[in-house]
């Protein structure tokens, strides 16, 4: 057994992992860092390891707050949730 499953199982952790080939379980988060890729990693280049968590970070919190996507009809995804809960 590979220590890290060994770890696993010393903990109660179970792990689970998709049939091998099958990227549509990921879909959702590798279509997010795609754009992250395309819209921060192309434009700016970290040149530590602590401006990149502040990067990835802004990014995210940019991404969530501010950036607008044509199907949630112009708004943000936070600006989409609180529209449709309110």
């Amino acid at each position: 057994m590979q220590p890290y499953r060994a770890m696993f199982a010393q903990r109660g952790v179970a792990q689970s992992m998709s049939r091998k080939g099958n990227c549509f379980d990921n879909a959702t988060i590798e279509s997010f860092f795609g754009t992250l890729k395309a819209e921060y990693f192309h434009l700016s280049a970290p040149n530590s390891l602590d401006a990149l968590e502040a990067g990835v970070h802004d990014y995210v919190r940019y991404y969530n707050h501010e950036r607008i996507k044509l199907r949630l009809n112009g708004l943000s995804p936070v600006g989409y949730r609180l529209r449709n809960t309110a």
